[in-house]
């Protein structure tokens, strides 16, 4: 993209989302890395985790951790507020009618399509992940590495710039930037959503079924599952989070309980997006219109 800048600005911009895929990615092999999935040894996780990091502005020990967190409470209907499950999470139908109507109307503005998964999710990687802001004060190492993820991005951005010209290091990292978000953001977020997504409480939650019901198999196109490296097999990684990436198709393949889970195609992927309250009564996924017809 830098090098195509001087000859034509638009070509330059229309590489954004290729560059995007790639570091949707690399952001992929960061999270194998956090689950100590991707090599066999932890130091070697620890060191491509943090590059990858660098890259996708994501500190790595800090997302690590909160990551993990996720691993233990999904779609648990009792573990919600944790914070840990932030892609996710979701009102059931009785307590979204149980908010008073500016309450209401504020989750439908933070759960719309274009809010949840178009405005907020550059928000989230260029300035949130900046800054410790949801971690306790006991998370020590984490808030350094948070830190220091800040300081690597800014002088890696202050010598592009140098080396570039700053103009053009702003338009052209943050077009990638924004539009890796938004493909990352929505990949995690309908992982755990759709009409036949599983909610449950606790004392009826085990990781199995939550991982079999409550994680989608989301198949994609052959070109969009090696840039979303594999992930769309979450009931597999679900089941079992030290399967790499590039071991995901083939223990699908290899297991026939796996095989039996019904996958959500591409436009069930988009569509799903709507679906954002659980409604206990018919134990399903609902949309806003749905809960109040």
């Amino acid at each position: 993209m830098y090098a195509l800048w001087d000859i034509s600005y638009w070509i330059s911009l229309a590489l954004a989302p290729l560059a995007a895929g790639f570091l949707v990615r690399i952001f992929i092999i960061q999270h194998d890395c956090g689950h100590r999935a991707f090599f066999r040894t932890q130091l070697a996780n620890n060191i491509l985790g943090f590059a990858c990091s660098i890259l996708t502005l994501t500190p790595f020990t800090a997302w690590r951790r909160q990551h993990a967190a996720h691993h233990g409470i999904w779609n648990d209907l009792d573990r919600r507020q944790s914070g840990a499950d932030i892609y996710s999470s979701c009102l059931t139908v009785a307590e979204y009618q149980a908010l008073n109507p500016r309450q209401r109307f504020w989750y439908r503005v933070t759960q719309h399509p274009l809010v949840a998964n178009i405005l907020l999710p550059p928000l989230v990687f260029l300035v949130l992940y900046r800054f410790p802001f949801d971690m306790p004060k006991s998370w020590r190492p984490e808030r350094r590495v948070v830190h220091l993820t800040t300081l690597t991005v800014l002088a890696g951005l202050a010598a592009l710039g140098l080396l570039l010209g700053y103009a053009h290091v702003a338009v052209v990292q943050l077009s990638v930037m924004a539009l890796a978000a938004i493909l990352g953001v929505w990949l995690f977020s309908v992982q755990h959503r759709g009409a036949n997504t599983l909610w449950a409480h606790h004392d009826r939650w085990d990781a199995t079924t939550a991982a079999l019901r409550s994680s989608n198999f989301l198949r994609l196109p052959r070109i969009l599952q090696w840039f979303t490296g594999n992930i769309g097999f979450h009931h597999v990684h679900h089941l079992n989070a030290r399967i790499p990436n590039y071991r995901l198709q083939e223990c699908h393949e290899a297991i026939p309980a796996l095989q039996s889970v019904s996958p959500m195609s591409l436009s069930d992927g988009l569509t799903a997006l709507r679906m954002a309250l659980w409604d206990e009564n018919r134990r399903r996924m609902v949309t806003f219109d749905e809960a109040t017809a």
